[in-house]
């Protein structure tokens, strides 16, 4: 059996934080997304402009 770096302990704290914070656990995993996007696959720059754009106009989180 393989040897994993991290206990049993620590492993069943993270799956019940994971169980009981949905939205963040989401939330994270999005903004990670979009930060590998924009590091290693954005072929140009109007690709990441884009992304701002829709951000501006879409998101209504975004306070001008």
């Amino acid at each position: 059996m393989k040897e994993l770096k991290t206990s049993e302990a620590q492993r069943r704290a993270t799956k019940k934080w994971e169980q009981n914070n949905p939205e963040a656990k989401r939330y994270s995993r999005n903004k990670g997304n979009a930060r590998t996007f924009a590091r290693k696959y954005a072929k140009t720059l109007e690709e990441v402009e884009e992304l701002v754009e829709i951000f501006k106009n879409e998101n209504p989180n975004y306070k001008k």
